[in-house]
């Protein structure tokens, strides 16, 4: 599965159109940290970060995937900035944390069957966390045939931080304690590592790893910008479909 192409469904208008050229252009900065962990053997997660000086499209990509070890099944949480809209993909249990005015919210819904009860309200959110069944998963890329990803529109205001974060990292760190790692004023890349250092700190038994991304500042894009990126972008997607 080819990450650019799952999310270009995202950013393309239902009548085969593409959509609005894009009003800004973010200036971002971002990192991210993936480690084996103190007890697997193998590292199954995998991050991707754009390349800021030589970026691939109109716009950013960031992901971060957890594989199964042993199968070719993987989570995947992907998110596209365009301008000054995020789209997420996710599938599993990995997780996007948006924080802004120092408040974290999860962005994304655990596809397990400790999720599902807490949709049902049989289990209390802050039950999640130390459930026997936290890792079962009920959705994610090679169980089946076909999987439905959820897509979801952002708006991004400057200042937003958005953070992707296996469950090797959520798992042992509570949603006000990212709020209080992220929104320190320091590089993203030493947001990173102290967020996989307070995993460490927390015993966490999986790998752990994480994607930062600090939106600094958006900038009026003059007219049309984007606007050929963009139309290059419709036609990779035009290729895909019989």
């Amino acid at each position: 599965m080819n990450l650019p192409d799952v999310l270009i469904w995202a950013g393309t208008a239902r009548n085969g159109r593409s959509s609005t050229l894009r009003k800004y252009v973010p200036e971002i900065e971002s990192g991210g940290l993936s480690i084996v962990g103190p007890v697997r053997e193998d590292n199954q997660d995998s991050i991707h970060l754009p390349d800021h000086e030589h970026p691939a499209g109109p716009g950013l990509l960031f992901a971060i995937a957890d594989g199964m070890g042993g199968y070719t099944r993987t989570t995947l949480t992907a998110a596209y900035v365009f301008g000054d809209i995020l789209y997420l993909a996710h599938v599993g249990d990995s997780r996007a944390y948006l924080i802004r005015d120092g408040r974290a919210t999860c962005l994304t819904a655990d596809h397990t069957a400790v999720g599902d009860m807490v949709r049902a309200k049989i289990l209390s959110p802050d039950k999640i966390r130390a459930h026997t069944q936290r890792s079962v998963l009920t959705k994610a890329i090679g169980i089946g045939l076909f999987v439905q990803a959820d897509i979801i529109q952002y708006r991004l205001h400057e200042g937003d931080r958005l953070v992707l974060c296996s469950d090797g990292v959520w798992s042992v760190i509570e949603d006000d304690e990212f709020a209080r790692v992220v929104r320190e004023q320091i590089p993203v890349d030493l947001i990173s590592r102290n967020l996989i250092d307070l995993a460490l700190q927390h015993k966490t038994d999986d790998n752990a790893s994480t994607v930062v991304f600090h939106l600094r500042k958006l900038v009026a894009a003059p007219e049309n910008h984007g606007a050929h990126q963009e139309n290059k972008w419709f036609k990779k997607l035009r290729k895909l479909v019989p």
